[in-house]
Protein backbone atom coordinates (compact mmCIF):
# COMPACT_ATOMS: atom_id res chain seq x y z
CA UNK A 1 0.00 0.00 0.00
CA UNK A 2 1.23 3.53 -0.67
CA UNK A 3 3.35 5.43 2.13
CA UNK A 4 0.57 8.29 2.04
CA UNK A 5 -2.62 5.73 2.17
CA UNK A 6 -1.07 3.39 4.24
CA UNK A 7 -0.89 6.55 7.07
CA UNK A 8 -3.94 7.76 6.71
CA UNK A 9 -5.22 3.53 7.15
CA UNK A 10 -3.24 3.50 10.22
CA UNK A 11 -4.78 6.95 11.49
CA UNK A 12 -8.44 5.81 10.85
CA UNK A 13 -7.45 2.40 12.29
CA UNK A 14 -6.14 4.52 15.49
CA UNK A 15 -9.27 6.26 15.38
CA UNK A 16 -12.02 3.48 15.18
CA UNK A 17 -10.02 1.58 17.68
CA UNK A 18 -9.37 3.61 20.35
CA UNK A 19 -13.85 4.44 20.12
CA UNK A 20 -13.61 0.87 22.05
CA UNK A 21 -15.06 0.81 25.65
CA UNK A 22 -15.04 -2.28 28.27
CA UNK A 23 -18.52 -2.82 27.76
CA UNK A 24 -18.66 -3.37 24.24
CA UNK A 25 -15.58 -5.63 24.33
CA UNK A 26 -17.63 -8.74 24.99
CA UNK A 27 -19.98 -8.25 22.10
CA UNK A 28 -16.82 -7.61 19.86
CA UNK A 29 -15.17 -10.48 20.93
CA UNK A 30 -18.47 -12.78 20.29
CA UNK A 31 -18.63 -11.32 16.93
CA UNK A 32 -14.92 -12.20 15.86
CA UNK A 33 -15.37 -16.09 17.65
CA UNK A 34 -17.24 -19.16 16.03
CA UNK A 35 -20.26 -18.76 17.36
CA UNK A 36 -22.18 -16.59 15.19
CA UNK A 37 -20.15 -18.51 11.96
CA UNK A 38 -22.08 -21.94 13.34
CA UNK A 39 -25.35 -19.99 13.33
CA UNK A 40 -24.89 -18.57 10.13
CA UNK A 41 -23.95 -22.33 8.94
CA UNK A 42 -26.98 -23.71 10.64
CA UNK A 43 -28.90 -20.47 8.99
CA UNK A 44 -27.93 -21.45 5.61
CA UNK A 45 -28.92 -25.15 5.86
CA UNK A 46 -32.41 -23.74 7.38
CA UNK A 47 -33.44 -21.69 4.37
CA UNK A 48 -31.93 -23.98 2.01
CA UNK A 49 -34.31 -27.33 3.04
CA UNK A 50 -36.82 -24.67 3.47
CA UNK A 51 -36.74 -23.95 -0.59
CA UNK A 52 -36.18 -27.31 -1.60
CA UNK A 53 -39.39 -28.23 0.35
CA UNK A 54 -37.58 -30.23 2.94
CA UNK A 55 -36.65 -32.66 0.34
CA UNK A 56 -32.93 -33.78 1.17
CA UNK A 57 -32.55 -35.47 -2.07
CA UNK A 58 -33.72 -32.56 -4.02
CA UNK A 59 -30.52 -31.79 -6.47
CA UNK A 60 -31.30 -27.99 -5.75
CA UNK A 61 -30.23 -28.70 -1.77
CA UNK A 62 -27.20 -30.29 -2.85
CA UNK A 63 -25.89 -27.36 -5.84
CA UNK A 64 -27.09 -24.88 -2.89
CA UNK A 65 -24.70 -25.86 -0.21
CA UNK A 66 -21.45 -27.04 -2.55
CA UNK A 67 -22.06 -23.61 -3.89
CA UNK A 68 -21.43 -22.61 -0.30
CA UNK A 69 -18.63 -24.69 0.65
CA UNK A 70 -16.94 -23.71 -2.79
CA UNK A 71 -16.99 -19.85 -1.71
CA UNK A 72 -16.19 -20.73 1.39
CA UNK A 73 -12.87 -22.44 0.81
CA UNK A 74 -11.95 -20.20 -1.82
CA UNK A 75 -12.56 -17.16 0.02
CA UNK A 76 -10.63 -19.23 3.28
CA UNK A 77 -7.84 -19.86 0.74
CA UNK A 78 -7.22 -17.26 -1.28
CA UNK A 79 -7.15 -14.18 1.28
CA UNK A 80 -4.68 -15.93 3.01
CA UNK A 81 -2.51 -17.03 -0.01
CA UNK A 82 -2.87 -14.82 -2.60
CA UNK A 83 -2.85 -11.60 -0.26
CA UNK A 84 -2.06 -11.98 3.24
CA UNK A 85 1.28 -14.37 2.06
CA UNK A 86 1.40 -12.40 -0.68
CA UNK A 87 1.61 -8.65 0.02
CA UNK A 88 2.91 -9.51 4.14
CA UNK A 89 1.60 -6.23 5.55
CA UNK A 90 1.82 -6.29 9.09
CA UNK A 91 -1.48 -6.30 11.66
CA UNK A 92 -1.99 -3.04 13.30
CA UNK A 93 -1.23 -5.43 16.92
CA UNK A 94 2.19 -6.68 15.34
CA UNK A 95 3.46 -3.60 13.81
CA UNK A 96 6.21 -1.85 16.22
CA UNK A 97 5.65 1.48 15.01
CA UNK A 98 1.82 1.07 16.75
CA UNK A 99 2.14 -1.72 19.28
CA UNK A 100 1.59 0.91 22.62
CA UNK A 101 -0.97 2.69 20.87
CA UNK A 102 -3.35 -0.36 19.82
CA UNK A 103 -6.16 -0.96 22.11
CA UNK A 104 -6.03 -4.86 21.58
CA UNK A 105 -9.53 -6.18 22.70
CA UNK A 106 -9.15 -9.67 21.18
CA UNK A 107 -7.54 -12.43 23.46
CA UNK A 108 -4.67 -12.80 20.86
CA UNK A 109 -3.41 -10.99 17.74
CA UNK A 110 -3.43 -13.72 15.35
CA UNK A 111 -1.12 -14.45 12.70
CA UNK A 112 1.78 -11.79 11.26
CA UNK A 113 -0.06 -10.85 8.40
CA UNK A 114 -3.19 -8.72 7.88
CA UNK A 115 -4.40 -7.83 4.48
CA UNK A 116 -7.33 -8.97 3.88
CA UNK A 117 -8.91 -9.88 6.15
CA UNK A 118 -10.03 -13.32 6.54
CA UNK A 119 -13.27 -12.35 8.36
CA UNK A 120 -14.28 -9.80 5.97
CA UNK A 121 -13.83 -12.14 3.15
CA UNK A 122 -15.79 -14.62 4.46
CA UNK A 123 -18.81 -12.94 6.04
CA UNK A 124 -19.12 -10.87 2.94
CA UNK A 125 -18.39 -14.01 0.50
CA UNK A 126 -21.68 -15.37 2.78
CA UNK A 127 -23.45 -12.32 2.31
CA UNK A 128 -24.09 -11.30 -0.93
CA UNK A 129 -24.41 -15.22 -1.96
CA UNK A 130 -27.39 -15.25 0.34
CA UNK A 131 -28.59 -12.56 -0.86
CA UNK A 132 -28.33 -13.62 -5.45
CA UNK A 133 -29.06 -17.00 -4.27
CA UNK A 134 -32.00 -16.72 -1.85
CA UNK A 135 -33.52 -13.11 -2.78
CA UNK A 136 -35.63 -12.34 0.35
CA UNK A 137 -34.83 -9.19 2.05
CA UNK A 138 -35.14 -10.18 5.46
CA UNK A 139 -32.57 -12.69 4.94
CA UNK A 140 -30.59 -10.00 3.25
CA UNK A 141 -30.62 -7.27 5.05
CA UNK A 142 -30.28 -9.45 8.15
CA UNK A 143 -26.74 -11.18 6.54
CA UNK A 144 -25.52 -7.57 5.26
CA UNK A 145 -25.72 -6.41 9.11
CA UNK A 146 -24.20 -9.43 10.43
CA UNK A 147 -20.89 -9.42 7.86
CA UNK A 148 -20.45 -5.65 8.37
CA UNK A 149 -20.74 -6.28 12.09
CA UNK A 150 -17.91 -9.05 12.20
CA UNK A 151 -16.12 -6.79 9.96
CA UNK A 152 -15.90 -4.10 11.74
CA UNK A 153 -15.14 -5.91 14.88
CA UNK A 154 -12.37 -6.80 13.50
CA UNK A 155 -10.91 -3.15 13.96
CA UNK A 156 -12.73 -2.77 16.85
CA UNK A 157 -10.14 -5.86 18.61
CA UNK A 158 -7.05 -4.10 17.03
CA UNK A 159 -6.04 -6.94 14.47
CA UNK A 160 -6.71 -5.48 11.29
CA UNK A 161 -7.15 -2.07 9.43
CA UNK A 162 -9.73 -0.55 7.95
CA UNK A 163 -7.74 -0.99 4.41
CA UNK A 164 -7.40 -4.82 5.03
CA UNK A 165 -10.94 -5.37 6.10
CA UNK A 166 -12.17 -3.10 3.07
CA UNK A 167 -9.86 -5.04 0.66
CA UNK A 168 -12.28 -8.87 2.64
CA UNK A 169 -14.99 -6.68 1.85
CA UNK A 170 -14.47 -6.68 -1.98
CA UNK A 171 -13.02 -9.78 -2.30
CA UNK A 172 -16.00 -11.78 -0.58
CA UNK A 173 -18.31 -9.97 -2.94
CA UNK A 174 -16.00 -11.31 -6.28
CA UNK A 175 -15.96 -14.31 -5.05
CA UNK A 176 -19.65 -14.85 -4.28
CA UNK A 177 -20.46 -13.09 -7.96
CA UNK A 178 -18.35 -15.72 -9.67
CA UNK A 179 -19.65 -18.48 -7.60
CA UNK A 180 -22.92 -17.62 -8.40
CA UNK A 181 -22.53 -17.50 -12.02
CA UNK A 182 -21.47 -20.68 -11.68
CA UNK A 183 -24.23 -21.79 -9.37
CA UNK A 184 -26.74 -20.37 -12.28
CA UNK A 185 -24.99 -22.64 -15.01
CA UNK A 186 -25.66 -25.66 -12.70
CA UNK A 187 -29.27 -24.96 -11.66
CA UNK A 188 -29.70 -24.43 -15.51
CA UNK A 189 -28.73 -27.71 -16.42
CA UNK A 190 -30.35 -29.37 -13.61
CA UNK A 191 -33.86 -27.99 -14.87
CA UNK A 192 -32.71 -28.53 -18.66
CA UNK A 193 -32.08 -31.89 -17.42
CA UNK A 194 -35.24 -32.66 -15.71
CA UNK A 195 -37.75 -30.96 -18.82
CA UNK A 196 -36.37 -33.34 -21.47
CA UNK A 197 -37.02 -36.22 -18.73
CA UNK A 198 -40.43 -34.63 -18.31
CA UNK A 199 -40.93 -34.08 -22.43
CA UNK A 200 -39.19 -37.96 -22.44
Amino acid sequence: MPGKLAELDQQLFLYLNHLGCDGLDPVMRFLSGPVPWILLTLLILLVTAQRSNWKFNDKSFWIILTAFAIASLISEQSSVHLFKNVFERLRPCHEPALAEQVRLAASRCGGAFGFVSTHASNSFTLAILILLIFKRNWLSVSVFVWATLISYSRIYVGVHYPGDVLGGMLLGCAIAVVVYLVYQQMEGKKNNTKAVNSQG
